[in-house]
């Protein structure tokens, strides 16, 4: 994934713009060569470069920025999400219904994916579609209905069949599935996709990534997610060098320290981290929470209140996992979101490194998934035991806020302390921002405005910062340090936009990111000196 042989051979010479770049903020100009940045300078230097290159661009005004990382999706999930059915636009159960029964019709009796599914934003009847109704709309087919966050879904009664869901943990006779009986009927369907089906949906979810000018995503696999072949595919795509590049990261347990080290080499990941599932999302109602959720007498479970969501790891568990991680130099991790969560993942991490010694914990830098409802303590604790924060921006702007989903599920004053992206920085917890994609769709400068204009002002970081944890930082969290920025002798991988007139560049170097002011317009995307995306607008 390092390797940056996959390079032109040609020498561009990029001009009238502006080049984000801290060392000279006032540059306008950069040199591409050989797939590297040869020079960065200003408008008048850039004469004396004309002659020397094979082809001039004319910026006309538009922001050169480094490619952005997106530190946590699923890749064939993505692919597959913008091949199915869309729910995320629907405003009603009756509206689900009818898409579903369209796609049904479509696909003449093949199973049926319909995504993202929000019954918190429905006008009315805010539940999930029963198996009695998907089999009503599809004529008895094989559907998988997936909630907007992923740790749950309806499906279908063929599907509750092939599965065995209805034997396992986690079977609502409703047909809404969590737990075992989710991650079976998540297989059972994952299993129906051809190997080739699920490598076009592999490129068309990279293409996707480069449209939005993001270089590097980090690939979260493992068992119940997608298959060792699913991650093989991925990671070969990534380096073709056609698109953006990808770190991958297994999830699944390990309990020594020749294990971690055999199955990240069968693998090829930088690490035994990502969706290894502590607890399950506030959406859900499967994180674990230290106090019962506020809403679950209305959830229609049937299993009254007092609900505190699925803890799926012991302290025991993850302690054993980053000691034998650790000791093996490799990366761990896993996904967290509820507070009681974080806790079992903090006393973890401080009882392996009185296992095996902290430095070597630090040494090995771990990382953890979400951390919506981390305390300032409980962050604390983690920049003392070296981890960085995989954090979703786009959570907080989706559902957070007095009024939105998290405040129904956990109450207005939890709702107020979720994703302190403010006390992280203040207590130098490293960031990396990432989209869950497919759970929040590829939108790198979105992602910077949720975190600039977080719905808790005291949460609030300014955007320059946010900017590095979805550049630079990404690049950290994976270990690689020096990546993720434009100076001389770098990987030529930037993104071109254009910019509104209301949102040019000020003292910062940064376009205006202000609610209400129009974000930037992805014209190309280039990596390791090779073109992977392009608007067509630059000449």
């Amino acid at each position: 994934m390092t390797n940056d042989s996959a390079s032109s051979t040609t020498s561009t010479l990029y001009r009238g713009g502006a080049v984000y770049n801290p060392v000279d903020p006032h540059a306008t100009a950069m040199v591409v060569k050989d797939g590297q940045i040869a020079w960065i300078g200003s408008e008048a230097a850039a004469a004396r470069h004309e002659d020397s290159v094979d082809t001039v661009v004319d910026l006309d005004g538009a922001m050169v920025t480094p490619a952005f990382v997106d530190a946590h999706i699923h890749t064939s999930g993505t692919g597959l999400a913008l091949r199915g059915v869309d729910l995320s636009v629907v405003r009603s159960l009756d509206e689900a219904l009818t898409k579903i029964e369209d796609a049904a019709r479509k696909r003449l009796g093949r199973p049926v994916y319909a995504h993202s599914w929000d019954e918190d934003s429905w006008r009315s009847e805010q539940r999930p579609p029963t198996a009695q109704e998907l089999d009503r709309a599809t004529y008895g087919s094989v559907v998988y209905v997936p909630r907007v966050d992923g740790h749950s879904a309806a499906i279908s009664s063929a599907l509750a069949a092939a599965s065995g869901a209805r034997d396992l943990p986690g079977w609502n006779d409703s047909g809404l599935v969590t737990r075992e009986a989710h991650h079976a009927a998540r297989d059972a369907f994952s299993d129906s996709i051809s190997p080739t089906d699920r490598r076009a949906d592999i490129d068309a979810a990279l293409m996707a990534a480069a449209a939005a000018g993001i270089g590097l995503v980090h690939e979260n696999a493992g068992p119940h997610l997608s298959s060792a072949q699913d991650l093989a595919d991925v990671l070969a795509a990534g380096e073709r060098g056609d698109g953006p590049q990808v770190v991958g990261y297994w999830a699944e347990l390990v309990e020594d320290e020749a294990q971690a080290r055999e199955m990240a080499a069968l693998h090829g990941v930088r690490g035994l981290a990502g969706d290894l599932n502590v607890d399950g999302s506030i959406g859900s109602r499967t994180a674990s929470l230290r106090a019962p959720y506020a809403d679950w007498h209305d959830a229609g479970e049937g299993h009254g209140s007092g609900h505190r969501g699925n803890a799926y790891l012991t302290v025991d568990q993850v302690r054993d996992h980053v000691a034998a991680c650790s000791l093996a130099g490799v990366q761990a991790g896993f996904h967290v979101i509820g507070d009681a969560g974080a806790e079992t993942v903090i006393q973890g991490l401080q009882a392996a490194a009185r296992m095996i010694g902290v430095a070597r914990v630090v040494a090995a830098r771990h990382r953890l998934e979400h951390l919506e409802m981390m305390d300032a303590e409980g962050i604390r604790a983690l920049v003392e035991l070296g981890v960085t924060a995989s954090v979703q921006p786009a959570f907080d702007a989706a559902w957070g806020g007095p009024h939105g989903m998290y405040a129904a599920r956990l109450g207005p004053d939890r709702v107020a302390g979720m994703n302190r992206f403010a006390t992280m920085a203040a207590a130098g917890l490293s960031m990396a921002f990432g989209s869950d994609s497919p759970v929040t769709p590829f939108a790198p400068w979105q992602a910077i405005r949720a975190a600039a204009f977080h719905h808790e002002p005291s949460h609030r970081i300014d955007a320059e910062s946010a900017f590095r944890a979805h550049t630079r930082g990404g690049w950290r969290v994976a270990g690689i340090d020096d990546r993720g920025y434009l100076d001389l002798g770098q990987p030529a991988s930037f993104a071109v936009w254009s910019l509104d007139t209301d949102s040019r560049p000020g003292a910062t170097g940064l376009p205006d990111l202000s609610p209400g002011v129009t974000l930037p317009t992805n014209l190309r995307t280039v990596i390791r000196g090779r073109t992977v995306f392009d608007r067509g607008a630059l000449t």
